[in-house]
């Protein structure tokens, strides 16, 4: 088959064990972003199969009447940049696994980096070392610190195991019937979602972006946060109303953001006001970027190809 991979910014798959599943497909890999839909459609104009790079391309209804020689497209996790149903009454079959029994020890692992890196300045304690000034303001440490995580799933309940090792209390929150599975499990649930947000140093977020999540966190919620907590999104923007992490920021709740998601991606305006921020520590979307992450996630998109090609789909979702 003409597999076209999209969206590999970095040019690292190619360079993987796992590419070499394609090795029977003729393979173009796409390093950059197309300008526009008409572009995209003029570059995928001979593929059969395209490989999604998670969501970082849309894939429309018109975008699909512009490949009528496309068969199958092959992701992984969620699809909400995917319109499902144009893909299944044009013949396209879209292939998707969840893997839900498989934890992103990647995203946990930098969504502490993150909580590191923001109850210890650490990019400013650099910059500062870099302009000759040593030991630039007092950090904070963990332990003893409150950590609050928002949604139970599998990265949150790693993260709860790093802080355990960190000597941090956990206390939770999400949908009511996650609450009851936490409140069984014999963890720690505020009686309210204010109590939530304002019995923590630290808020991570690790929620689904879904239309019943998308601004699930509001002004009302970070004006709750203690004095001199963070917030850390390392799962999606859209969780935050829109406007309320700057003007909360501004208003000092939280005291300190560390963001990996933004509104807008790439984000590659250095005047962007969350960007530029002075209590703003942000990282490109880099949660799931390891070598180690991509292997395992592009070796089952591949696995889908070959299956599709075999005659045999798996992970259909249309």
């Amino acid at each position: 088959m003409r597999v076209h991979v999209l969206d590999d910014w970095a040019d690292t798959l190619r360079h993987l064990p796992g590419f070499a599943r394609l090795s029977g497909h003729e393979v173009t890999i796409w390093t950059d972003r197309a300008p526009d839909e008409a572009a995209l459609a003029e570059r995928l104009a001979g593929a059969e199969a395209l490989v999604l790079f998670r969501e970082r391309t849309v894939i429309t209804a018109s975008l699909l009447d512009r490949l009528p020689g496309l068969r199958m497209i092959s992701g992984r996790g969620a699809w909400p940049h995917v319109d499902v149903a144009a893909c299944a009454t044009r013949g396209v079959t879209f292939c998707s696994r969840k893997a839900d029994d498989m934890p992103n020890h990647a995203a946990a692992e930098l969504t502490w980096a993150l909580v590191l890196a923001a109850m210890r300045d650490l990019p400013g304690q650099m910059a500062a070392l870099r302009d000759g000034r040593w030991q630039a303001g007092v950090g904070r440490s963990l332990r003893g610190r409150t950590i609050g995580l928002y949604g139970g799933g599998r990265i949150a309940r790693l993260v709860a195991g790093y802080a355990g090792a960190f000597g941090m209390p956990v206390i939770w929150w999400g949908s009511e019937g996650r609450r009851a599975e936490l409140r069984a499990a014999g963890e720690t649930v505020p009686d309210s979602r204010a109590a939530f947000f304002g019995g923590a140093d630290v808020i991570s977020l690790h929620l689904r972006l879904a239309p019943e999540t998308r601004g699930a966190i509001t002004a009302a919620d970070l004006a709750a946060m203690r004095p001199g907590a963070v917030l850390v999104n390392t799962a999606r923007a859209g969780l935050i109303a829109p406007g309320a992490l700057l003007a909360g920021l501004e208003a000092g709740r939280p005291a300190r953001a560390a963001l990996d998601v933004f509104d807008v991606e790439p984000l590659t305006d250095p005047a962007d006001p969350l960007l530029c921020h002075p209590r703003v520590i942000a990282t490109p979307h880099i949660g799931f970027v390891t070598e180690d992450e991509f292997d395992l996630q592009f070796s089952e998109i591949y696995d889908q190809i070959n299956a599709f090609a075999a005659g045999q789909p798996i992970s259909v979702v249309a």
